[in-house]
Order: structure tokens, then C-alpha cells, then sequence
């Protein structure tokens, strides 16, 4: 078969380089890996042990360390390991007059109740500060202060 214009029909397409137009004598601008192994042995994998034994491993030492979570005490009872005594305990609240305590008694003073209505802040717990205590060892775990 032959075009009408005399020139042979090609027998198989044009390569990649032929239609795009890449001239392969011309460098590339970015290093082109070699696909052989290299000649250094980088990457290649160590050759088996024969008639040897295996290299000798150390024992390693392993220490656990345990890290404990600050914890953080509000008004209600919360459930915990005593730093003291090492049990799992749930807090024992003791209620004190703090800051809010005072002031509470104070505003109300400034108010007008002078007659011992003043005193009612130190009958509320809600504005005392809270204690938190171990109630094996009795040892003070931390507070709670409302101001």
C-alpha cells in the first residue's frame, strides 16, 4: 500500500520521543537515576552469614516509669490512688471559710444585715473552701479554693 502522494505508509506508529519532539541528545534538566545496582553496594542487601555465627546482641534493659496526671480537685468527692498509702480511694471533703466566705458576709454586711443575717455564708458550704483528704491515712490530697 502507498499514499497517494508517493511516500510509503510506515509500518508502526512514532515513538514517544518522535511525536512530542524530545531530542535525546540534548541533557535533561534534572539527574536521571541509573536503574543498574550501584557500584558502592548502597542499597543492596548484606550477603547470609555462612560458617559464622550471628553477631551477639545486647541485653537490653527496659524501665517503666510511670507518670501521674495532676489532679484536679473541684467541690465534689473524686475517685484516685493516695500518693501516702497507695490505694484507690474516693476523697473525704472537709468544707473551711475561704475568700468567697468572707466577702459573702462582708457584702451582706454592707447591705444592711447587721442582726447575725450576715453570718449565713459560714452555714453554706457552696461558698466554703473544700478540703480533699485520704480517709485511710488521713493525709490532705489537696483543695479547692472558690476565689
Amino acid at each position: 500500500m502507498s499514499a497517494p502522494s508517493g511516500n510509503p505508509v510506515p509500518s508502526a506508529p512514532p515513538s514517544y520521543e518522535e511525536t512530542v519532539g524530545i531530542n535525546m541528545n540534548y541533557p535533561h534538566p534534572y539527574p536521571v537515576p541509573d536503574p543498574g545496582p550501584k557500584p558502592d553496594g548502597k542499597g543492596m542487601n548484606p550477603p547470609p552469614y555462612m560458617g559464622q555465627p550471628p553477631p551477639a546482641t545486647n541485653p537490653v534493659t527496659v524501665q517503666t516509669v510511670y507518670v501521674q496526671q495532676p489532679v484536679v480537685f473541684y467541690d465534689r468527692p473524686i475517685q484516685m490512688c493516695c500518693p501516702s498509702c497507695n490505694q484507690m480511694i474516693v476523697t473525704r471533703l472537709s468544707y473551711d471559710a475561704g475568700a468567697l466566705t468572707w466577702l459573702s458576709c462582708g457584702g451582706l454586711c454592707l447591705v444592711g444585715c447587721i442582726a447575725g443575717c450576715c453570718l449565713i455564708p459560714f452555714c453554706i458550704d457552696a461558698l466554703k473552701d473544700v478540703d480533699h483528704t485520704c480517709p485511710n491515712c488521713n493525709a490532705l490530697l489537696g483543695s479547692y479554693k472558690r476565689l
